[in-house]
């Protein structure tokens, strides 16, 4: 038994390596080719360009390793189908379900290691690989701001633009959310500007056309004002753009950077802050009742500003504290929504980081039955089955992201959905390839 399990593992490695490196290829490629442009001629010397490509390939580990064992199982399995050693295996009394049994276990390996990469590796190379980034970004502006997304360009500013052309330095549909003061919160919106450096270097500045400026007291919202202008400009000091390395000190952002036990800790400080939100909320409302029967004269001693005045002021004076603390509870439900939104967010990043690792384990259970099933076709077959079945996972993990992130299911479960879908058809196809398919093989 032990020779045809290495036999079986033997046929499986070469496949494994040879998708794994094809994978790896692709998108290396792809990211060089999207983003060379802004490399090149912006003063970054060529060793700065390997080890940004080396850092960025830790994200590209976790998906070509689950997808290069279902290429390479779908091979190994589609070979010995093809050369009828499947037959011959079944004529000595080898079932399907002992053949996989080597590729299962060294599937179940597979998924501990990526899950240590993911947890231990992975978090400081996408960290390194984001201060690099960041460094890049401050050599030319535009390259720090990404269409459709917000883009930390200058320490307190989040910058979300529609547009952007890199070689001009124009931007447009521009959103800035300024948390530079304590007391104020500020929001900029204009239609669209330009960002670039000043003459002599030293100030980075955007000039914007036709927006508004609205800015909001806090805490409380107090206070409001809306401004409205033609043309306005921001300038910011130009220390730190320019590339040059910068120190290793940067807080970890955004849960790549971030492994399950440090993800488990940030979801845990946002799930006390919707408790502590919640308990705000309880407290106006116990006091609505309460103050609703203030009205009554009777009853208007406890509260000084109804005390011996008529009906009507009564009746004022609780009017305002009900709009007062309606208030506060609209805030607190905000509160509670972004911090439960977080939340979600963290934990299902928690979960992705196990279940991608997973997912090694899930494609055996599958990738075996496609391979008897493929039979003939080589590399082609077996690498067109495995990415319609990988499309099929990595869209179920998406929408299972999204779900929740906005609480449709829990984290968990969302997450979790994919591997569970792909393990119950794999499964499936294995034990009616066992009763049926498995037994006409010849």
């Amino acid at each position: 038994m032990k020779i045809i399990d290495r036999y079986i593992l033997k046929s499986l490695v070469g496949p494994f390596f040879l998708a794994f490196l094809t994978i790896m290829f692709v998108l290396i490629l792809q990211f060089f080719a999207n983003f060379a442009d802004r490399f090149i001629g912006r003063g970054i010397d060529f060793m700065s360009l390997i080890e940004l490509l080396a850092l960025q390939s830790a994200w590209m580990v976790g998906l070509a390793a689950p997808m290069a064992v279902l290429i390479g199982v779908v091979m190994a399995f589609g070979s010995l189908t093809t050369t009828s050693e499947m037959t011959v295996f079944r004529a000595s009394g080898l079932s399907l379900y002992r053949l996989m049994l080597p590729v299962v276990i060294v599937g179940f390996l597979l998924s501990l290691l990526v899950e240590r990469f993911n947890n231990v590796v992975q978090p400081q190379v996408k960290y390194k690989a984001r201060s690099l980034m960041s460094d890049i970004a401050k050599a030319k502006p535009t390259f720090g701001i990404t269409e459709n997304a917000f883009s930390p360009l200058v320490d307190g500013y989040s910058i979300l633009v529609q547009h952007a052309d890199e070689k001009t330095g124009s931007i447009g549909d521009i959103i800035i959310y300024d948390a530079t003061r304590k007391d104020y919160r500020s929001v900029i919106t204009a239609k669209d500007g330009v960002i670039d450096f000043s003459a002599d270097g030293r100030y980075l500045v955007m000039m914007l056309s036709d927006g508004q400026i609205h800015e909001v007291q806090v805490p409380g919202h107090r206070l409001y004002r809306k401004m409205e202008f033609d043309r306005h400009r921001f300038v910011f000091e130009s220390t730190g753009f320019g590339f040059s390395r910068s120190s290793e000190n940067r807080a970890r952002s955004g849960g790549h950077e971030l492994s399950a036990r440090e993800l488990l800790s940030v979801a845990e400080e946002y799930r006390q802050q919707v408790e502590v939100a919640e308990r705000k909320i309880s407290m106006p409302i116990d006091m609505f009742e309460q103050a609703i029967s203030l009205v009554a004269p009777s009853n208007a001693v406890n509260y000084p500003e109804v005390r011996g005045g008529s009906n009507v002021r009564a009746v004022t004076a609780v009017a305002g504290y009900i709009d007062r603390q309606l208030g506060l509870v609209e805030s607190e439900l905000k509160v509670i929504d972004m911090n439960q939104m977080l939340y979600n967010r963290y934990m299902a990043e928690y979960h992705k980081k196990y279940a991608l690792a997973f997912a090694c384990f899930v494609f055996v259970l599958i990738g075996a039955p496609l391979g008897v099933l493929a039979r003939r076709g080589g590399f082609g077959i077996g690498a067109v089955l495995s990415l319609l079945f990988f499309v099929l996972y990595w869209v179920l993990m998406i929408t299972g992201e999204n779900m929740a992130e906005w609480g449709v299911l829990p984290p968990a479960v969302a997450i979790w959905m994919a591997d569970v879908v792909i393990a119950v058809i794999g499964s499936t196809l294995t034990v009616s390839l066992t009763t049926a398919v498995f037994r006409s093989s010849r």
